[in-house]
């Protein structure tokens, strides 16, 4: 049973767990699962790496997917991740601006130093929620959605996320939630939903982790710089 945490006769707001396609395809899909689940049409509008869980929302009808879309063209949504990385950034709090290219063929993403086809620029801003042995809890705000743009951004500076085999934080389970998000619901009121995560990988930051998600940055961190 997928949890859901907000619905109404336009869109579904609910968990993703870890290791479930967020889009549809081969395999266990959070579409087919919510189409049997609530019994009705359920349209993608954004994405979250398979071995990621936390919020995500999903719309009921054609004419909800394109209103959604178009608000996150805009910029309309606002995406807060927690992390637990290997080491600690030299600043507890700051921003990461790269060049990323998207290797379809390996699924992976790499830092690039020019501009060549297929090269997007990715930001994000970040702060370190706490540190232990050796790992920190990380809390990210993306300002653009690259495929594995957090992953890679961080790995590219020595801080792989705990977990991900595919850009050097080892095996286990990835420790990256989508914890937070918001977006414009009809007559354009903002509307924000959070959940603590959940998982083996987030035992040693559990406390910090749901006591971070009761905290608002200021707001020159999410300024896009």
């Amino acid at each position: 049973m997928i949890p859901v945490l907000f619905q109404d006769k336009s869109l579904a707001v609910c968990l993703k767990p870890p290791g479930i396609l967020s889009q549809d395809g081969p395999g266990s899909s959070m579409p087919a699962l919510l189409r049997e689940q609530l019994g009705c049409g359920i349209f993608p509008v954004h994405r979250l790496d398979r071995d990621a869980g936390g919020v995500m929302v999903y719309a009921k009808t054609g004419q909800a997917a394109g209103v959604l879309s178009a608000a996150l063209s805009r910029g309309e949504f606002r995406k807060e991740y927690l992390c637990v990385i290997r080491g600690c950034p030299e600043e507890r709090e700051g921003g990461f601006r790269d060049l990323l290219l998207h290797d379809r063929t390996r699924n992976k993403s790499f830092v690039v130093y020019r501009v060549r086809g297929g090269v997007k620029e990715a930001s994000l801003a970040y702060r370190v929620a706490a540190e232990r042995e050796g790992l920190s809890l990380v809390r990210v705000r993306l300002h653009t959605g690259r495929t594995h743009q957090i992953r890679v951004q961080f790995a590219s500076r020595g801080l792989p996320l705990l977990g991900d085999g595919k850009y050097g934080g080892g095996g286990g389970e990835l420790a990256l939630w989508s914890a937070l998000l918001a977006f414009p619901m009809a007559g354009g009121n903002m509307r924000v939903f959070s959940a603590p995560p959940m998982g083996d990988c987030w035992t040693a930051f559990g406390e910090e982790a749901a006591a971070e998600l009761r905290k608002e940055w200021p707001s020159g961190c999410y300024a896009q710089k």
